[in-house]
């Protein structure tokens, strides 16, 4: 296990040294259920007013179902070698609190799962959430150094602060404060992680601006947002959460993602006016999970595809099992029909299935020179093509014989 971590510090290191800095700004682990056994019981989330807010500024453990997220203003080296170093503790059986406390003064790092509670360690303002059985709730502020929420306790912990730039700067404090006593008031009401952490990101992107993706991810079961919001080019800034994500036709599911959504109005098979999917929306239904439900990870820098590939994968898992053919070619065909807009046909090489796990990944490639829909695979053998082309050459030449040999027939009755 230490191998790997190590080898996975080494990794990330090389992806930190070109994208230079990925903080976050808010950081966040709600925990509903502290036994585990609801499937949307515990949920981590992160997202920032900064650019490159890629997946990779937190770990995560499927097999553990907890979360490591980093932030912080220190170093990239720095934030880093505290990512690695919390996992390495966790990993022989350390604390959420002992892995929080590796980190410094100058970075952050936030850690928690319902088997182990949460505990935020460095440089940090955060309120900690505690609800109990009886519907009490107690939200603290903590600014720095360490703190926890109990294993076997209900709640969370926020950290959010400003990013520089950020035209809503100042905010934070108030936001952060309004948020935490909300997510309070929905665990004593009932409502899942999942369902709290769409909130989260709806009120602290609109709120205080700090709206890029970033994701979120589901700790239970590991489904995550994947790269539905994550910058698709270095030095860029991620998805805004606040903003709209796709529109979906609330008929036959037919979905286009933005910035091509804008072009559309009602549903192109049936006239159904469509309606709007904020991002904040599309990330809640994301990471929400359905008990026993396959977990579907899609891989594309196209707004809208994730959620369709999802149902399509997960209806083609429900007919036909963890079948690869199957899935590609029922993602074949929703590209043929004009369901996925933007991307090329895949191949069983592009479906990772892991039905141990339940879990589906597809990845998808671009289409080049700014086509819409890849080109037709004609049911024709390429030799018959070439047989064509050939006669078609050949014909090509008789007409040019014929244009000339009529030419000359003309010119010579003229002549007589």
């Amino acid at each position: 296990m230490k191998k790997k971590l190590l080898m996975l510090l080494l990794i990330f290191s090389m992806f930190f040294l070109v994208i230079g800095n990925v903080a976050a700004t808010m950081n966040v682990i709600i925990i509903t259920d502290p036994t585990g056994n609801d499937s949307n019981g515990a949920a981590a989330g992160s997202m920032s007013y900064a650019k490159n807010m890629f997946q990779s500024t937190f770990l995560m453990s499927k097999l553990h179902n907890y979360a490591i997220l980093s932030g912080g203003e220190g170093s990239e080296e720095l934030r880093l070698y505290s990512l690695v170093s919390a996992a390495i503790t966790l990993s022989r059986g350390g604390t959420a609190a002992q892995a929080a406390s590796v980190a410094s003064s100058e970075d952050r790092i936030l850690v928690g799962g319902s088997d182990i509670g949460i505990a935020i360690g460095g440089s940090f303002d955060a309120y900690v959430v505690e609800v109990e059985d009886n519907g009490d709730i107690t939200v603290t502020p903590h600014a720095g150094g360490l703190t926890t929420l109990p294993q076997g306790k209900k709640g969370a912990i926020i950290h959010l602060r400003n990013s520089l730039g950020n035209p809503k700067y100042g905010t934070a404090p108030k936001v952060r404060e309004e948020t935490a006593l909300n997510i309070g008031k929905m665990i004593r009401d009932g409502y899942s992680a999942t369902t709290i952490m769409g909130d989260v990101f709806k009120e602290v992107s609109i709120d205080s601006g700090e709206e890029h993706g970033g994701g979120a991810l589901n700790l239970i079961t590991g489904v995550t947002t994947g790269d539905m919001f994550t910058p698709t080019e270095l030095d860029s800034y991620g998805y805004p959460i606040s903003q709209p994500y796709t529109k979906i036709c609330p008929k036959c599911g037919w979905n286009i993602g933005y910035p091509a959504a804008e072009g559309y109005t009602t549903c192109p098979n049936d006239g159904t006016p469509l309606n709007i999917v904020y991002a904040y929306e599309s990330l809640e239904n994301a990471i929400y999970s359905s008990g026993n439900s396959t977990s579907v990870t899609v891989y594309s820098d196209m707004p809208g595809i994730p959620q369709t590939t999802t149902e399509i994968v997960k209806s083609s898992v429900k007919k036909n099992g963890y079948d690869t053919n199957a899935i590609t070619d029922s993602i074949n065909a929703a590209i043929r029909s004009g369901l996925l807009i933007g991307v090329n046909y895949v191949e069983p090489k592009d479906i990772n299935v892991r039905k141990d796990l339940r879990a589906v990944g597809v990845y998808f490639t671009p289409l080049l020179e700014y086509r819409t829909s890849p080109p037709w695979h004609l049911p024709l053998n390429p030799f018959i093509l070439t047989v064509m082309g050939n006669i078609q050459t050949v014909i090509g030449i008789i007409l040019i014989l014929l244009i000339v040999f009529r030419t000359m027939i003309i010119k010579s009755f003229q002549k007589k």
